[in-house]
């Protein structure tokens, strides 16, 4: 097994496997679009056969008759097709194409959209939000179904994809009571310390992105995650991951599609392919830790990793081997996607607004004493307006816009709407959070930024108090290129690039 592990692992680094994986996007949606137009009569078929047999059962019948009555009061775009519905309404950044239709076709922030063969319910105000989120929790606490999902965290069992049950109680449990920090910034500030001496520009996105996953990958799997390369894998796994399961996939919006298992086995073969590399590196570290734990007795503390308490609490809480992936590959995904993000965007601000870097440069250098080689934690006490600064890029740039899929179990009504049993439900989270009304409440709430906050401060605050920055002439005319990218998190498609200055005094 070691020797195919490492065998795979140098294939990875010479081609990168979210390259293999992740098509450009033109082409991708050519793909999209192409295989939408021969799935058509797949869809029609099978959408006939359903019907037909649908006729039989006249309870069937009037529950179905009630369920269309009650979406067709929901407010929605008039401008729907044939099979596909309003898809076509939705672009490449489907947050903000949401916000726009909202803008133009909802009522109290409530839309349907017919997206495909599934009905499914934009909810962009906070007032609506609310009502789904806190006083209707309970209806609306289980998860859509995903195949991809299902194949990527070994049948959805993971804390942000299960559905609402003992089991999600359960791992939600495990995830919240073990917080996952660490403050190691040591590497990261000499390779910009060696780059400001010599005058020249660092790729932050990649410093950054390796920062977060480093950090990530400890706190998960202790001292093992860089044993044969494995941290590099992890990373690419997790933008497989995004690329994946972020995107408006058809099988999510023509389930009757993935009743065929020859179409299914050809939109889910990326999916089994990643979910082959994560398999392989799984087993490797869950194998290593339950040896290391037997031979030397170890007992979970504060400073053991998460795979320590999981493999500790299996037996209580009936955990097969495949629920300890599931959990290890969500805690990679949000952990390194949330702290990368952030912190990428909160460098852009500051980029783009000088008199705000001089302003938090300020409260660090007035606060901190001079030279002091690594800011640490005890540092950033009364730190307000570092707080300030990342919650509100946290506003402006969540990392996750739309939260996951929400999933009604019953009846329940909203804003004078009664949603059926069995709508899916899309939270725009960005747009909540660019709404003017809303400003002075706007509450974020994104998967992996509990454990990753406190990285996220430490690390701005370090990149801010040592360093001066300025952009590569390059960039001084056009300035920093924003345009982004969808998948499970929103990300910038160019590299973050900036010149280090050491302060004069």
């Amino acid at each position: 097994m070691a020797q195919v592990l490492q065998e795979e692992v140098q294939v990875q680094q010479q081609h990168g496997l979210h390259e293999q994986l992740r098509e450009s996007p033109p082409q991708a949606a050519l793909i999209c679009y192409y295989s939408l137009l021969l799935a058509c009569p797949v869809i029609l078929l099978l959408l006939m056969r359903r019907r037909r047999c649908a006729t039989s059962s006249a309870g069937v019948v009037t529950a179905r008759a009630r369920e269309e009555e009650l979406l067709r009061r929901l407010p929605a775009p008039p401008r729907k097709l044939p099979v596909i519905g309003h898809l076509h309404l939705v672009g490449p950044l489907p947050h903000v194409s949401l916000r726009d239709l909202a803008a133009e076709h909802s009522r109290d922030g409530l839309m349907l959209l017919r997206l495909g063969a599934v009905p499914t319910l934009v909810v962009s105000s906070p007032r609506a939000a609310q009502a789904v989120l806190r006083t209707h929790d309970q209806v609306f606490a289980s998860r859509a179904y995903s195949p991809v999902a299902d194949i990527l965290f070994y049948g959805s069992t993971d804390v942000a994809f299960a559905p609402y049950g003992e089991h999600w109680r359960q791992v939600k449990k495990i995830s919240t009571t073990h917080l996952l920090t660490n403050k190691k910034v040591r590497l990261v500030m000499a390779k910009i310390r060696e780059a400001a001496i010599s005058g020249t520009a660092v790729e932050l996105s990649d410093l950054l992105s390796s920062f977060a996953n480093d950090i990530v990958c400890h706190a998960v799997s202790g001292e093992y995650f860089r044993e044969e390369g494995r941290n590099k894998l992890f990373r690419e796994l997790a933008e497989a991951n995004s690329s994946l399961i972020g995107g408006f996939n058809l099988e999510d919006y023509f389930p009757v599609l993935v009743k065929l298992d020859m179409v299914k086995r050809i939109v889910c073969a990326k999916a089994q392919k990643v979910n082959k590399g994560w398999n392989e590196l799984l087993d490797k570290l869950i194998d290593d830790h339950a040896n290391a734990a037997r031979s030397e007795s170890q007992h979970v503390d504060e400073e053991s990793d998460f795979m320590d308490l999981l493999l500790s609490v299996q037996q209580e809480y009936k955990l097969t081997r495949d629920h300890i992936k599931a959990q290890l590959v969500v805690m990679f995904q949000a952990g390194t996607d949330t702290s990368f993000i952030v912190l990428e965007y909160a460098m852009i601000k500051l980029m783009q607004n000088p008199n705000l870097m001089t302003k938090l440069q300020d409260e660090l250098r007035m606060t901190i004493p001079k030279g002091k080689e690594i800011v640490t934690e005890d540092d950033l006490n009364g730190m307000s307006y570092l707080k300030a600064v990342i919650k509100e890029t946290l506003r402006l740039h969540g990392p996750a816009p739309l939260l996951v899929p929400h999933l009604s179990m019953a009846e329940c009504d909203i804003e004078g709407y009664t949603i059926p049993s069995g709508t899916r439900v899309i939270v725009n989270a960005w747009a909540l959070a660019r709404d003017p009304t809303y400003w002075e409440s706007a509450e974020r709430i994104c998967p992996g930024i509990s454990f990753a906050i406190s990285a996220i401060e430490i690390m701005l605050a370090n990149l801010v108090y040592h360093f001066n920055w300025e952009l590569p002439p390059e960039l001084k005319k056009s300035g920093i290129d924003m345009t982004e990218s969808f998948g499970v998190t929103v990300h910038r498609t160019e590299k973050l690039l900036l010149v280090p200055v050491l302060p004069q005094n």
